[in-house]
């Protein structure tokens, strides 16, 4: 199937950034594209995330990695999720999320899989796309207590460039101990109204989370830690209302073997914010509404 890209002006913003500065001399320069939530669905128009997929082709990536939330909130629109995933020209790997889980998480993932893309349910998998092998770590969803760090860390060899995925970024902290220097997540749409910053108000002082949109942490090579980032996606699971450049619908390409600085990127890296872990009520609601069929 041919995707065309409509005429969307404006409503997906690129976003550029270069990779951790461990990468750098561990790979060529590899561009991976980051795409997250969806949610095809009734809620965001199927023309969208068929520009998402034609602005992603345009700009010629490597490997393209997707962190969640493929559907909304059933099992309806599989045919057109299937058309998603087969229009992208590059290898396509991601991560399940809380709507898949919600929804149906064994049939979107074989879904998913018809069409193409590597699914990582806490595991890992090494890919080489001709610029050398690039080590993929995927955390299963955190938000409905399907993630098992300890399992998805299993057998990570030191000696080779790793990324990390995760629907969830909190799960970053966890990671960053197992030599995954960079985690690329979602969930949080940005917060889809990011004026006056009422995103860091909804999510993190009413939610709790501590990363909400964009880059978190640090890409030096000389910090222990490491780096996440929050995409803030294509779709929406409620209302498709976008309104602040960080709230906009994004498709964010990162330069993985380039050290940071070496281009003009969106932002730099910014502070957590407080956060807090959600009560076991919380968590309890949670997992009570995963679709078990």
């Amino acid at each position: 199937m041919t995707l065309a890209e409509p005429s969307l002006p404006g409503r997906i913003h690129l976003r550029r950034f270069a990779g951790p500065e461990g990468y750098v001399g561990r790979l060529e320069p590899m561009r991976v594209a980051h795409l997250t939530d969806l949610h095809v669905g009734r809620v965001t128009p199927h023309r969208i995330q068929l520009a998402a997929v034609a602005i992603t082709n345009r700009e010629k990536p490597d490997l393209v990695v997707i962190t969640g939330d493929f559907v909304c909130h059933s099992l309806q629109y599989l045919e057109q999720l299937e058309a998603v995933i087969r229009g992208f020209e590059a290898p396509v790997v991601g991560v399940l999320g809380n709507h898949d889980h919600w929804s149906g998480a064994a049939e979107v993932a074989r879904v998913l899989r018809r069409a193409g893309a590597l699914i990582l349910e806490n595991q890992s998998t090494t890919v080489d796309v001709g610029k050398g092998p690039l080590q993929i770590v995927g955390l299963d969803d955190a938000y409905t207590g399907h993630a098992d760090r300890a399992r998805a860390v299993k057998g990570l060899s030191p000696h080779l460039p790793t990324l990390g995925l995760s629907h969830i970024a909190e799960e970053a902290d966890g990671l960053y101990p197992h030599n995954v220097p960079l985690v690329l997540s979602g969930h949080t749409h940005a917060g889809q109204i990011t004026l006056a910053r009422l995103h860091e108000i909804a999510f993190g002082r009413l939610t709790g989370h501590r990363y909400i949109h964009g880059l978190y942490g640090s890409r030096s090579g000389s910090n222990p830690g490491g780096a996440v980032y929050v995409g803030a996606g294509i779709g929406a699971s409620v209302m498709p209302v976008r309104l602040g450049d960080r709230g906009m619908r994004e498709i964010a390409m990162f330069e993985l073997g380039a050290m940071p600085g070496a281009f003009d990127e969106h932002h730099e890296e910014q502070t957590p914010l407080k956060g807090r872990k959600p009560s076991s009520w919380a968590r309890a609601r949670r997992a009570k509404a995963v679709n078990k069929g």
